[in-house]
Protein backbone atom coordinates (compact mmCIF):
# COMPACT_ATOMS: atom_id res chain seq x y z
CA UNK A 1 0.00 0.00 0.00
CA UNK A 2 1.18 3.28 -0.77
CA UNK A 3 1.00 6.50 0.39
CA UNK A 4 -1.49 7.57 -2.11
CA UNK A 5 -4.11 5.51 -0.54
CA UNK A 6 -4.48 7.63 2.04
CA UNK A 7 -7.42 9.09 2.58
CA UNK A 8 -8.17 12.49 1.92
CA UNK A 9 -6.90 14.73 4.38
CA UNK A 10 -8.04 18.62 5.48
CA UNK A 11 -5.45 20.95 4.52
CA UNK A 12 -2.83 22.41 7.75
CA UNK A 13 -3.67 25.89 8.71
CA UNK A 14 -1.62 28.37 6.91
CA UNK A 15 -0.18 30.09 10.00
CA UNK A 16 1.82 27.22 11.09
CA UNK A 17 5.48 28.17 11.74
CA UNK A 18 8.13 27.55 9.41
CA UNK A 19 11.11 24.98 10.10
CA UNK A 20 13.56 22.98 7.83
CA UNK A 21 11.52 20.10 6.93
CA UNK A 22 13.68 16.29 7.85
CA UNK A 23 12.21 14.99 4.92
CA UNK A 24 10.21 12.46 6.97
CA UNK A 25 6.60 11.99 7.90
CA UNK A 26 4.58 11.37 11.46
CA UNK A 27 1.33 10.28 12.27
CA UNK A 28 -0.42 12.16 14.98
CA UNK A 29 -2.60 9.25 16.62
CA UNK A 30 -5.51 10.55 18.88
CA UNK A 31 -4.47 13.77 17.75
CA UNK A 32 -6.90 16.08 20.05
CA UNK A 33 -5.90 19.60 19.74
CA UNK A 34 -2.72 19.34 18.58
CA UNK A 35 -0.12 19.84 21.22
CA UNK A 36 2.03 16.88 20.10
CA UNK A 37 2.01 17.37 16.39
CA UNK A 38 3.22 20.96 17.01
CA UNK A 39 6.27 19.52 18.99
CA UNK A 40 7.05 17.16 15.98
CA UNK A 41 6.57 20.21 13.95
CA UNK A 42 8.67 22.14 14.73
CA UNK A 43 11.52 18.41 15.20
CA UNK A 44 11.01 19.16 11.51
CA UNK A 45 8.31 16.27 10.85
CA UNK A 46 5.21 16.77 8.21
CA UNK A 47 2.66 16.15 10.39
CA UNK A 48 -0.77 14.08 10.07
CA UNK A 49 -3.37 14.10 12.74
CA UNK A 50 -6.23 11.63 13.01
CA UNK A 51 -8.88 11.47 15.75
CA UNK A 52 -12.25 9.78 16.35
CA UNK A 53 -13.93 13.38 16.87
CA UNK A 54 -13.51 16.67 14.24
CA UNK A 55 -10.66 18.36 16.22
CA UNK A 56 -11.56 21.94 14.15
CA UNK A 57 -8.43 23.61 15.91
CA UNK A 58 -5.97 20.89 14.59
CA UNK A 59 -3.61 23.06 12.90
CA UNK A 60 -2.41 20.31 10.97
CA UNK A 61 -3.16 18.02 7.67
CA UNK A 62 -5.99 15.96 9.75
CA UNK A 63 -8.19 12.97 9.03
CA UNK A 64 -11.95 12.04 10.62
CA UNK A 65 -11.68 8.16 11.83
CA UNK A 66 -10.67 5.77 14.50
CA UNK A 67 -7.43 5.85 15.57
CA UNK A 68 -6.61 2.39 15.95
CA UNK A 69 -8.21 1.05 12.44
CA UNK A 70 -5.65 4.17 10.66
CA UNK A 71 -2.84 3.06 12.09
CA UNK A 72 -3.78 -0.75 11.34
CA UNK A 73 -4.43 0.31 7.82
CA UNK A 74 -1.69 3.15 6.97
CA UNK A 75 0.62 3.33 10.15
CA UNK A 76 3.12 1.88 7.44
CA UNK A 77 3.59 4.48 5.09
CA UNK A 78 4.97 6.89 7.87
CA UNK A 79 8.56 7.08 9.13
CA UNK A 80 7.24 7.67 12.77
CA UNK A 81 3.77 7.42 14.67
CA UNK A 82 2.84 9.04 17.67
CA UNK A 83 -0.38 7.72 19.62
CA UNK A 84 -1.59 9.24 23.22
CA UNK A 85 -4.73 7.33 23.54
CA UNK A 86 -7.75 8.54 25.80
CA UNK A 87 -6.05 7.80 29.40
CA UNK A 88 -9.57 7.78 31.40
CA UNK A 89 -9.46 3.95 31.48
CA UNK A 90 -5.96 4.17 33.32
CA UNK A 91 -6.00 7.37 35.24
CA UNK A 92 -4.66 8.13 38.63
CA UNK A 93 -8.66 9.69 39.31
CA UNK A 94 -10.19 6.56 37.82
CA UNK A 95 -7.68 4.76 39.78
CA UNK A 96 -8.32 6.45 43.26
CA UNK A 97 -11.53 8.79 43.41
CA UNK A 98 -13.60 7.38 40.90
CA UNK A 99 -12.49 3.45 41.42
CA UNK A 100 -14.62 1.22 40.20
CA UNK A 101 -16.04 3.50 37.21
CA UNK A 102 -13.35 2.71 34.85
CA UNK A 103 -15.30 -0.01 33.11
CA UNK A 104 -17.21 3.39 31.73
CA UNK A 105 -14.21 4.16 29.92
CA UNK A 106 -12.74 1.55 26.73
CA UNK A 107 -8.77 0.14 27.56
CA UNK A 108 -7.41 1.28 24.41
CA UNK A 109 -3.37 0.47 25.61
CA UNK A 110 -3.44 -2.95 24.59
CA UNK A 111 -4.89 -2.29 20.96
CA UNK A 112 -3.25 0.99 20.12
CA UNK A 113 0.14 -1.10 20.93
CA UNK A 114 -0.79 -3.98 19.13
CA UNK A 115 -1.85 -1.71 15.69
CA UNK A 116 1.63 0.00 16.19
CA UNK A 117 3.80 -3.26 16.92
CA UNK A 118 1.81 -4.55 13.10
CA UNK A 119 3.09 -1.53 11.23
CA UNK A 120 7.20 -2.22 11.87
CA UNK A 121 7.67 1.37 12.41
CA UNK A 122 9.27 3.23 15.32
CA UNK A 123 6.87 4.23 17.73
CA UNK A 124 6.28 6.55 20.82
CA UNK A 125 2.92 5.52 23.13
CA UNK A 126 1.84 8.52 25.57
CA UNK A 127 0.07 8.05 28.62
CA UNK A 128 0.25 10.57 31.90
CA UNK A 129 0.44 8.70 35.33
CA UNK A 130 -1.80 5.85 36.83
CA UNK A 131 -2.40 2.64 36.52
CA UNK A 132 -1.21 2.46 32.79
CA UNK A 133 2.70 2.96 33.83
CA UNK A 134 2.69 -0.60 34.74
CA UNK A 135 0.85 -1.59 31.86
CA UNK A 136 4.36 0.21 29.59
CA UNK A 137 7.84 0.25 29.27
CA UNK A 138 8.04 3.50 30.70
CA UNK A 139 11.40 4.91 28.99
CA UNK A 140 10.74 8.33 29.13
CA UNK A 141 9.49 10.33 31.75
CA UNK A 142 8.64 14.31 31.33
CA UNK A 143 7.45 17.06 33.20
CA UNK A 144 7.34 20.95 32.40
CA UNK A 145 9.63 21.71 34.69
CA UNK A 146 12.49 20.19 32.30
CA UNK A 147 11.39 23.19 29.53
CA UNK A 148 10.55 26.17 31.97
CA UNK A 149 6.89 25.77 31.90
CA UNK A 150 3.94 26.79 34.47
CA UNK A 151 3.03 23.65 34.27
CA UNK A 152 4.18 20.01 35.48
CA UNK A 153 1.83 17.72 33.42
CA UNK A 154 4.34 14.85 33.86
CA UNK A 155 3.71 12.31 30.90
CA UNK A 156 5.26 8.91 30.24
CA UNK A 157 6.32 7.40 27.11
CA UNK A 158 6.91 4.13 25.50
CA UNK A 159 9.45 4.15 22.63
CA UNK A 160 8.93 0.63 20.15
CA UNK A 161 9.80 -0.74 16.54
CA UNK A 162 13.71 -0.06 17.13
CA UNK A 163 13.13 3.69 18.53
CA UNK A 164 15.06 4.58 21.66
CA UNK A 165 14.79 7.88 24.06
CA UNK A 166 17.31 8.89 26.54
CA UNK A 167 15.86 10.54 29.65
CA UNK A 168 16.88 14.13 30.44
CA UNK A 169 17.14 15.20 34.22
CA UNK A 170 14.01 16.03 36.10
CA UNK A 171 14.74 19.19 37.73
CA UNK A 172 13.34 19.54 41.57
CA UNK A 173 10.21 21.49 41.42
CA UNK A 174 10.30 25.14 41.84
CA UNK A 175 7.47 25.11 44.26
CA UNK A 176 3.49 24.09 44.41
CA UNK A 177 0.82 24.57 42.16
CA UNK A 178 -1.07 27.96 42.17
CA UNK A 179 -5.09 27.41 43.61
CA UNK A 180 -6.49 26.24 46.97
CA UNK A 181 -5.69 23.19 48.05
CA UNK A 182 -7.55 21.74 51.21
CA UNK A 183 -8.25 24.98 52.49
CA UNK A 184 -4.78 26.74 51.79
CA UNK A 185 -4.38 29.09 48.84
CA UNK A 186 -0.59 28.84 47.18
CA UNK A 187 0.58 31.44 44.85
CA UNK A 188 2.63 29.01 42.37
CA UNK A 189 4.39 28.96 40.03
CA UNK A 190 2.88 26.35 38.25
CA UNK A 191 -0.77 26.37 36.79
CA UNK A 192 -3.39 23.04 37.35
CA UNK A 193 -3.97 22.55 33.93
CA UNK A 194 -7.70 21.10 34.21
CA UNK A 195 -11.18 22.07 35.60
CA UNK A 196 -12.15 25.29 36.41
CA UNK A 197 -12.72 26.17 39.95
CA UNK A 198 -9.80 26.57 42.72
CA UNK A 199 -8.13 29.35 40.91
CA UNK A 200 -6.95 27.27 38.44
CA UNK A 201 -5.40 30.43 36.44
CA UNK A 202 -7.02 32.25 33.28
CA UNK A 203 -7.37 30.57 29.78
CA UNK A 204 -4.44 33.13 28.80
CA UNK A 205 -2.49 31.40 31.43
CA UNK A 206 -3.47 28.05 30.53
CA UNK A 207 -2.00 28.82 27.04
CA UNK A 208 1.26 30.31 27.92
CA UNK A 209 1.97 27.26 30.81
CA UNK A 210 1.65 24.97 28.09
CA UNK A 211 2.98 26.58 25.07
CA UNK A 212 -0.57 26.10 22.65
CA UNK A 213 -1.71 29.61 21.60
CA UNK A 214 -4.16 28.61 19.09
CA UNK A 215 -7.52 27.18 21.42
CA UNK A 216 -8.81 29.09 24.11
CA UNK A 217 -11.18 25.81 24.99
CA UNK A 218 -10.22 24.93 28.44
CA UNK A 219 -11.35 21.37 27.62
CA UNK A 220 -8.86 20.87 24.91
CA UNK A 221 -6.14 22.62 26.76
CA UNK A 222 -6.90 20.55 29.31
CA UNK A 223 -6.47 17.03 27.45
CA UNK A 224 -3.15 18.55 25.63
CA UNK A 225 0.33 17.58 26.27
CA UNK A 226 2.88 20.78 25.90
CA UNK A 227 4.86 20.51 22.39
CA UNK A 228 8.08 20.97 24.27
CA UNK A 229 7.74 17.47 25.37
CA UNK A 230 7.63 15.80 21.49
CA UNK A 231 9.89 18.61 20.00
CA UNK A 232 12.52 16.59 22.33
CA UNK A 233 11.26 13.34 21.32
CA UNK A 234 11.08 14.63 17.82
CA UNK A 235 14.31 15.84 18.11
CA UNK A 236 15.86 11.91 19.20
CA UNK A 237 13.64 10.13 16.73
CA UNK A 238 15.09 12.22 13.58
CA UNK A 239 18.39 11.46 14.55
CA UNK A 240 18.06 7.69 14.39
CA UNK A 241 16.22 7.96 11.48
CA UNK A 242 17.05 8.21 8.32
CA UNK A 243 15.16 10.18 5.60
CA UNK A 244 12.61 8.24 3.48
CA UNK A 245 13.02 6.73 0.19
CA UNK A 246 9.57 6.04 -0.37
CA UNK A 247 6.69 8.27 -1.54
CA UNK A 248 5.45 11.21 1.18
CA UNK A 249 2.03 11.26 2.76
CA UNK A 250 0.60 14.12 1.35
Amino acid sequence: MSARTLPAARPAAGWLPARPWNGMTVLDAFCNIGGTGMGLHLAGFDVLGVDLLPQPRYPFRFVQGDAVEFIREHGHTFDLISAGPPCQHDCTLTAGTNQGRGFQYPDLLEPTRAALESTGRPYVIEQPPGRASRRMHVDLKLCGEMFDLAVLRHRNFEAGGGLTLTQPAHRPHRGRVAGMRHGQWFTGPYFQVYGNGGGKGTVQQWQQAMGIHWTTDRRELAEAIPPAYTHLIGHQAAAQLSAPTRAVAA
